[in-house]
């Protein structure tokens, strides 16, 4: 090992072929010319021997200063200053073993288009605040692969991701702290759910632009509903509409799942979309993972589904056409299940033939919860029926009050203030006819002026009443 832990001194002198010379320049031995290296090999991280070499150095004694402080350092450390950010990151997304599919395909993402080219020559150790807080600007200044600029939501996705790789290296004692927690995202805030209100409808139809989280009305859902009775699918949207399923959680759900006699449907596996590859899996998270009562016209739209399912397939049986029973609530011709993404065109198309404001298909789960909140349910019963690990995310994000709703907290308001200032003006009026006159002379004679006694001082006036004066 001592024999590979050395100094060396080269330069950037080229022959007459254009080859550099480093360490065979005849001139490395004049004071001045070329720079110090060392070289030194160290466990890694892992344990195995990796080589590291530092340069740059005015003179040997620097060098092997240098080289002495490096072998010094801790095993960790060595890490740090060794791993590229873009080696670190790739071995970050190798050892994410437990995320979802569609996490992945993210993360993938933001590593490979936009961390990697942009902070992946940097080492770890190089990584601060000031540095991310410049690359972020540039980023933001970029389009993305729509032409469009660089959306705050699109901007935090990255921070998050970064800053999730580099949780990771300060767990491993890589770096003493994640900088990218001084990265600031200008203009960002998490989206909130608004109701389409009249206004807003006319807006929306005089400028085209509408809210990026939407809620319709009862009264507009009703005529979604009323629009989309005939249509094959029509359960699937009553189950996100007034249930506030998830769209993988419908495509997902099988009859062994729906027990129409007690009235239960129990959530246990969702289909999803990673890119073009469908997935199909556990639910999103661990309270997802539920019962979800039914009520009677729930139970007897899905009752008609089934029937109208189990007549196309013995319609395909008699025409000699293939049927897959594959035991989905919700199928396509042949009986496999549905595309997720088919579901969402799907509701697209229907929502601009009905002639509603545009709202997305996991808005409907939004607009469950605020007709569920607005019917009466607590936060815990909203929390237990969409599936959330904290109460905080149904109150913050998935409730939003209704235009009735604020009515009647408008009204009952109005009303406790008005009954107040009633009652204060009832005191005023009481007390005023206490200390009116009662006698003749004095109704008579109202306009006698008070004997002119001494006139008392400011300070004898707050002697007799303290408060007044602030005593």
């Amino acid at each position: 090992m001592a024999s590979t832990n050395k100094t060396f001194k080269r330069c950037g002198c080229r022959n007459q072929q254009g080859k550099r010379l480093e360490q065979n320049c005849p001139r490395l031995p004049e004071r001045g010319h070329g720079t110090w290296y060392f070289q030194c090999f160290a466990p890694d991280l892992f344990g195995r021997s990796e080589r590291i070499r530092r340069g740059g150095f005015v003179s040997q004694a620097a060098a092997r200063a240098a080289r002495e402080e490096c072998l010094a350092d801790s095993a960790a450390r060595r890490c740090g200053d060794g791993w590229t950010v873009e080696r670190w990151l790739r071995h970050w997304l190798d050892t994410r073993t437990r995320i979802r599919p569609t996490t992945r395909l993210h993360y993938t993402r933001d590593v490979e288009l936009v961390l990697i080219p942009r902070l992946g020559h940097y080492r770890l150790s190089e990584l601060d605040g000031p540095l991310l807080r410049a690359v972020f600007a540039e980023i933001a200044q970029t389009t993305n692969a729509k032409g469009n600029p660089q959306s705050p939501s699109a901007l935090n996705h990255l921070r998050t991701t970064l800053r999730a790789a580099l949780n990771l290296a300060v767990r491993e004692d890589l770096i003493g702290s994640n900088p990218a927690r001084h990265i600031e995202i200008a203009g960002y805030r998490r989206p909130h759910a608004q109701v389409w209100t009249d206004g807003r409808v006319e807006q929306w139809q005089l400028t085209g632009e509408h809210p990026a989280v939407a809620v319709w009305t009862a009264a507009q859902l009703a005529t979604f509903l009323e629009a989309t009775v005939e249509d094959s699918l029509f359960a699937f949207w009553w189950l996100a509409a007034l249930r506030g399923l998830r769209r993988g959680e419908i495509c997902g759900l099988k009859w062994a799942a729906v027990d129409l006699d007690r009235g239960l449907l129990f959530v246990e596996r969702q289909r999803t979309t990673a890119g073009y590859t469908v997935v199909e899996g556990e639910p999103k998270t661990a309270a997802g993972r539920r019962a979800v009562a039914l009520d009677k016209h729930t139970v007897a739209i899905l009752r008609a589904h089934r029937s109208r399912q189990f007549a196309h397939r013995d319609k395909r049986h008699d025409n000699g056409q293939v049927w897959i029973d594959s035991g989905y609530v919700f199928t396509r011709k042949d009986g496999e299940p549905i595309n997720p993404s088919y579901a969402t065109t799907r509701f697209r198309k229907l929502t601009e033939r009905a002639g509603l404001p545009p709202v997305r298909l996991h808005d409907l789960r939004h607009g469950a919860a605020s007709l569920a909140h607005e019917a009466g349910a607590d936060l815990k019963t909203l929390q237990d029926l969409l599936g959330h690990s904290s109460i905080v995310v149904t109150a913050d994000t998935y409730t939003s009050v209704l235009p009735d709703s604020q009515r009647r907290c408008a009204d009952a308001t109005a009303a406790l203030v008005l009954a107040a200032a009633r009652h204060t003006r009832k005191r005023i009026k009481e007390k005023a006819a206490k200390n009116r006159p009662t006698g003749r002379a004095e109704k008579e004679a109202p306009s006698e002026k008070r004997p002119t006694g001494k006139k008392r001082s400011r300070r004898s006036r707050s002697r007799r009443n303290p408060l007044r004066y602030g005593k």
